[in-house]
Parts: structure tokens; C-alpha cells; sequence
């Protein structure tokens, strides 16, 4: 009987093994280039040591970079958690595509899936902050067998006429003189050309007026910024231009949102200015396994001003999972 119960105890010690192992793959920190559908491309891993399922980092822009988040919130969440810091095709420290129209988000996509492959693990939770959030939850639609938890920060919804409509508003609360006339002036204007509004609005404002309207603190838009000249990595705006050259999503991303079925947090500062806690709300509400929070202090960039609650709520929802609205 002893030796019966002894290899039960060996059988389901092995097979918990098997799990630990599909959950939690084995993965080394460090950096490294990759050649995803033909493009090198740059990623990080950190927290290695925790042997969680990776959370990999798909940053905004569209075009931006990794950089801020590597080197901002990005530690404190590496204490629990393994991380994949990605710059996407053409985007901070990842070589660009030979076409500039190549930078569709079908395309993005397989460079994602592309790069889970090469990391050999089965499934990621997908961590995405303002474009990047969008990216996630586009992730989810098409490769749901690959995603175990979702995170999104002042994500887009997919209607881009919406948010360039919002994005004028809000700079428009922010701006003086000539320059709130103009802004005045195209809030009144429907939107013809998603990248004309988007730069007329963007081309025109100056580091002031783009970090008031990003953030609430001045401290936290003066160290982003001085971590934006330290990384000497630009958005060359091509990203940009292809994803604003097609506004309207068919069908709508919101429309297929009940199709996602993992669970997920949304996240989003209360004086967010460039995609709104409105918008945010509503993916929540779309999403069958969803919670929200609000974060009280902040604005498009709650990971920067709110980092210790920010990491905080990241950890409780990976421990336990769906939380209620």
C-alpha cells in the first residue's frame, strides 16, 4: 500500500513539474537581436528568476519605444514577474522595414507571434500602454491559444477619428493665445484626414504644451523627457502614418472585444488627455473578464506617476486574477 501511495506521490509530482514547466518557461535576462519575418529586432528579458509566464511590453507611438518603461516602472514589476521589453519593427531599437508602408498592424501582429516562437514559450501576458494596448487586445482576437493574461494602459479603441477628435480637445485645455484660436478652430472642424488633424495638432505644440498635456506632475514630464534624450531613440513618424491612413477598423475593434476571453486589467489616469478614462471604460465593459482601474493622480502615463500603486495592482491581478469593476 505504502509503495502504491508513494508512486501516486511521483506521478503527481511529475505532472505538477510538467505544468510548472508550461506555465512557466525557462527563460535567460538579457538582451538580444532576433530576426522576426525578416527584420532584426531588439527585446529584453528581466526577472528571469521569478519563473512566471512573460509579460511582454508592447510600447505606444504608434512608433515609440520601450525605453521609458524599461527604465521607469519597469524594475519594480521584474521583482515578481519575468518581462520582455520589445521595440517593434522600425521603433526604438529594432531596424525598420524595407517598405515604409510595412507597418500595418496585421503585420505587427506576426512580428509578435513570430517572436513568442522564438522565445519557444506557449503562452504571454501581453502588458500594452496606449497604441501598445490595442496591439494586445488585437493579439488576443487573432492568437487567443497564446494569451494567458492581458494588461492595458490608455489603450485606443481602433477609432482613430475619435481620438484625434479627443487629443484636440485636450490640448485645447491646455493651450493660450494663437494657439488656442487654432485649436478652437479645428475642434469645430469635422475630421476629413486622420493624419492631417493628427498632425496639426501634434507638429504644432511644444515641448510645454505636449508635457502638460501628458502629464499632471511637471517632475514626472521633465524625468520623462530627460529619459526620452537619454535613450537618443526618435519616432520617425512612418508607423504613424500607415495605422492613421486607415481610420475605421471593419469590423470594429469594439464590436469584437466579447470574443476575448482572458482576463484582463484595464488601466488609465483620470486626467488622461490623449485617449480618455470614457474610452477605457467602455473596453472594459466590453470585455467578458475585465476590471478597471482608475488612477487618481494621473494622466496618459499612470506607470510614471503612480509607479508604486501602478506595479502594485499588476501584481494582485497576476496573483489573483479577474477583479471586479
Amino acid at each position: 500500500m505504502k509503495t502504491l501511495v508513494s508512486l501516486v506521490a511521483l506521478v503527481l509530482f511529475l505532472a505538477a513539474s510538467v505544468v510548472a514547466q508550461t506555465e512557466a518557461p525557462s527563460l535567460k535576462d538579457g538582451e538580444h537581436h532576433v530576426v522576426l519575418n525578416g527584420i532584426k529586432q531588439w527585446y529584453r528579458v528581466a526577472g528571469a528568476s521569478n519563473h512566471t509566464t512573460p509579460i511582454l511590453i508592447l510600447h505606444g507611438g504608434p512608433g515609440g519605444n520601450s525605453y521609458n518603461f524599461e527604465h521607469g516602472v519597469g524594475p519594480l514589476i521584474e521583482r515578481f514577474a519575468t518581462i520582455i521589453y520589445y521595440d517593434q519593427r522600425g521603433s526604438g531599437r529594432s531596424d525598420a522595414p524595407a517598405l515604409d508602408t510595412d507597418y500595418t498592424i496585421a503585420e505587427i501582429l506576426t512580428d509578435i507571434e513570430a517572436l513568442r516562437k522564438q522565445l519557444t514559450v506557449e503562452k504571454l501576458t501581453l502588458l500594452g500602454f496606449s497604441f501598445g494596448g490595442q496591439l494586445a487586445l488585437e493579439y488576443a482576437l487573432r492568437y487567443p491559444e497564446h494569451v494567458d493574461k492581458l494588461i492595458v494602459q490608455s489603450a485606443t479603441n481602433g477609432d482613430l477619428v475619435r481620438t484625434v477628435e479627443f487629443q484636440t480637445y485636450g490640448f485645447l485645455q491646455q493651450a493660450e493665445g494663437s494657439r488656442r484660436s487654432e485649436l478652437e478652430h479645428l475642434s469645430h472642424v469635422p475630421v476629413q484626414d486622420v493624419n492631417k488633424r493628427f498632425q496639426d495638432i501634434w507638429d504644432s505644440a511644444d515641448h510645454k504644451a505636449v508635457d502638460r498635456f501628458l502629464f499632471v506632475d511637471s517632475q514626472v514630464a521633465a524625468l520623462n523627457r530627460r529619459l526620452y534624450d537619454e535613450s537618443r531613440l526618435e519616432n520617425t513618424g512612418k508607423m504613424a502614418k500607415v495605422i492613421f491612413s486607415t481610420p475605421f477598423r471593419q469590423p470594429s475593434l469594439m464590436d469584437e472585444l466579447d470574443r476575448i476571453q482572458a482576463s484582463t486589467l484595464v488601466m488609465v489616469g483620470l486626467h488622461d488627455r490623449n485617449v480618455g478614462v470614457d474610452s477605457n471604460r467602455e473596453i472594459a465593459d466590453a470585455l467578458p473578464h475585465a476590471s478597471l482601474v482608475i488612477f487618481s493622480r494621473s494622466a496618459h502615463f499612470p506607470d510614471m506617476e503612480e509607479p508604486g500603486k501602478y506595479a502594485a495592482s499588476i501584481e494582485r491581478f497576476l496573483r489573483l486574477g479577474q477583479q471586479s469593476h
